[in-house]
């Protein structure tokens, strides 16, 4: 990638939607495009069904933790603010009147792109992904390495939810439109944090495109004007600058939301987290913070009050940061996330929060049970699901695939795709429905008679 290539903000602003490029216009209507994306997505089954998704902690008994939804609905509050921030920073500097109307577009854009950025996440968090790849990289799937080919059986074994929500959003299933959900270019653009293909994933095992729809990445891309970065011929682009802003909104929910969640279900306590949350302020700030929270006498309101504070702290931060380095981030050239790069006392607290979260919650036992239960339910689903695709004539696997929605193809001519169906299937499935469908191929659960 030579030097003097940089992304454009008039090109990577698109409002030509994926599947429907022929009925492109430009015309005012009430709501922009991009607030259509985001209404699209608020009323989408898929969207609604992150309701019953593991964030982290067990669905809710008595006490109302996060989970996928609450999670994506946050982080989209934290990304229209930070895009808006983008927005008028860029709009202050810019001379071009004509790109004015567009940059007003950004915070929904990046809005959209937070609910997004979960919805192609398998059931019970991060266990079902890992549960996902660890069934062609170490369990039974390693024998369809040959039916699937060495592209589609490394995407298989790095299952990555991102590369997912892609598909989910792009992909035309059984009885849906050309296009999928047809949304703007650039809210799908936004949504990609790795823009490269699985077999450059690295340690990390994160990439952002199946290679059944890595054409269409680089049709958005080739769109919009993102560079492509040079990679032994294999497909390799820059980040949708917008990305970042996503990215930046997610690292603030999840850190923040999960220590105020342990703080509710007590694995930390109360001075515990006021201490890993005051330690984001310093000098009068935290003088006033303190004030504040001397005239609230609830725990929980206090733990609440702070985080609300940190949270328009960081914003501010991450907003400072992508300007300062928005040159680079447009040349492609910026490879930290922006909470790595603000201010040293709300870094060293992020990371102080981040440290605590991987020593008491990740590892708490609640949190590992559901992890070990999620990947014995996937894994079991997968082979019972992936046998009947390749043994349709058997009278169970008959049984077991009329109970699939029809959007499915789990009878494709090719086994390829019957085996994709299959993982679009169950990374589809919320916690609720992957149990119960697990206790009643197991003879556990029957129907009343």
């Amino acid at each position: 990638m030579s030097e003097e290539k940089k992304m454009e903000w008039s090109r990577l602003i698109s409002s030509k939607r994926f599947g429907l490029e022929d009925f492109h216009d430009e015309r005012k209507h009430t709501r922009s495009q991009f607030q259509r994306d985001y209404d699209r997505l608020i009323f989408s089954a898929p969207f609604r069904r992150l309701q019953n998704k593991t964030q982290v902690f067990p669905l809710p008994g008595s006490v109302f933790v996060h989970n996928r939804l609450t999670h994506s609905l946050e982080v989209s509050c934290v990304g229209r603010s930070l895009g808006n921030n983008i927005a008028n920073a860029i709009e202050e500097k810019c001379n071009d009147p004509a790109l004015h109307g567009k940059l007003q577009g950004i915070g929904d854009i990046v809005a959209t792109a937070c609910l997004a950025h979960d919805m192609g996440n398998p059931p019970f968090g991060h266990s079902g992904e890992t549960a996902i790849a660890s069934y062609f990289s170490e369990g039974k799937g390693q024998e369809l390495r040959g039916m699937l080919g060495d592209r589609l059986w490394c995407d298989m074994s790095h299952f990555e939810g991102n590369a997912n929500a892609f598909r989910l959003l792009t992909h035309k299933f059984n009885g849906r439109r050309r296009g999928g959900f047809a949304l703007t270019y650039s809210s799908l653009a936004s949504i990609v944090k790795y823009p490269y293909e699985s077999t450059i994933a690295g340690s990390k095992k994160k990439f952002g495109f199946f290679v059944t729809e890595q054409e269409n990445f680089k049709r958005i891309a080739d769109e919009l004007g993102i560079l492509q970065e040079e990679c032994g011929g294999k497909l390799k682009f820059c980040r949708h600058p917008l990305v970042y802003l996503v990215e930046a909104a997610d690292d603030i929910c999840y850190q923040l939301m999960d220590i105020e969640d342990s703080h509710k279900l007590k694995i930390l306590t109360t001075n515990q987290t006021k201490e890993l949350f005051l330690a984001f302020f310093e000098g009068r700030k935290l003088e006033h913070i303190k004030e504040i929270l001397n005239m609230v006498e609830d725990r929980n309101e206090q733990i609440a009050y702070l985080r609300s504070s940190i949270v328009g702290l960081l914003v501010d931060e991450c907003s400072r940061v992508f300007m300062e380095h928005e040159d680079e981030i447009l040349r492609g050239k910026c490879n930290s996330p922006l909470i790595k790069l603000i201010s040293e006392t709300p870094r060293n607290a992020y990371q102080k929060c981040s440290e605590t979260a991987f020593a008491k919650i990740y590892n708490f036992s609640d949190v590992l049970d559901i992890e070990l239960a999620g990947n014995r339910i996937v894994t079991m689903l997968l082979e019972k699901l992936i046998d009947a695709v390749l043994h349709p004539e058997k009278s169970y696997s008959q049984l077991l695939l009329a109970k699939v929605p029809k959007q499915y193809d789990m009878r494709a001519d090719d086994i390829p795709s019957r085996i994709i169906a299959v993982t679009d299937y169950i990374s589809g499935m919320t916690d609720v429905y992957a149990l119960d469908l697990y206790r009643k191929l197991n003879g556990m659960s029957l129907p009343v008679i």
